[in-house]
């Protein structure tokens, strides 16, 4: 007769399967070899830098199960969302035709080596709303303490990281849709705990969108002539350091 006393809960041996398989498929993926816009307003330049040239990131530090479905509820979010806003009189377009098939819309220039995807252009929105159009559509999910920081300050200042891409999504697509960067841009956070919602409109800011642009040539730049970039701190307890997945190699590294 088993003894159940001495076996992991069922719950757990399940946990495991699924997280094995989320690990191994994450593990299998390409990584890009491009500099994401996304990811741009990082505060750290040599971080940025170790993930563009595809460093190998410290032992232990890739994403766990649990983070990967953390990832994958965030995704399925914004498809609802995306549902929500059609259903309401929105004319969102998320892919090229808008059909599911269709390529994503998005950038790439520096010879394909600076490239983003965006979450959407608005066409058209309820005429109550007055909504400038086109408009550029990013959207997020957040735990409730991040959502209300957004709701309090504002993308701008509570997530610059997500500012900074709106900025540069708005420069590069302009040049495909003409407008996304003289209209603002509308920010959705959805709240993964309470599903509420925040909207918000961001007006194009031309000077971020400049920085970030020199930040991904000056990175190019550095990577292509074998430079190491600056790392953002003087001591490795700082905040931004102790959650880098390239924390050990940098320290082992000149300053």
């Amino acid at each position: 007769m088993l003894d159940y006393n001495h076996k992991p809960k069922f719950a757990d041996r399940v946990n495991a399967v699924v997280d094995e398989r989320l690990a191994s498929e994450n593990a299998a993926r390409q990584p890009r070899a491009y500099l994401g816009g996304s990811r741009l307003g990082h505060a750290c330049e040599r971080a940025l830098q170790f993930e563009f040239a595809g460093a190998p990131k410290d032992e232990g530090s890739e994403f766990s199960g649990r983070t990967l479905r953390i990832f994958g509820i965030g995704h399925a979010l914004e498809d609802l969302a995306v549902c929500w806003l059609r259903g309401s009189g929105f004319d969102l377009y998320t892919r090229k035709g808008n059909r599911p098939d269709g390529d994503q819309f998005g950038f790439s220039v520096a010879g394909g080596r600076i490239r983003g995807h965006v979450d959407g252009i608005i066409a058209a929105a309820p005429e109550a709303l007055d909504l400038s159009v086109p408009a550029l559509w990013e959207c997020k999910t957040m735990n409730a303490r991040n959502w209300r920081e957004a709701v309090n300050k504002g993308v701008v200042v509570a997530k610059p990281v997500y500012a900074a891409q709106i900025a540069l999504y708005q420069a590069y697509m302009d040049a495909g849709v003409p407008g996304v960067a003289t209209n603002p841009a509308v920010f959705t956070a959805i709240n993964k705990d309470t599903a509420e919602l925040h909207h918000e409109l961001v007006p194009f800011d031309a000077a971020l969108a400049q920085r970030m642009s020199d930040r991904a040539v000056r990175i190019l730049q550095a990577t292509d002539s074998g430079e190491l970039l600056p790392r953002i701190a003087r001591e490795r307890d700082f905040h931004e350091c102790r959650l880098c997945a390239w924390a050990n190699r940098c320290w082992e590294l000149p300053a």
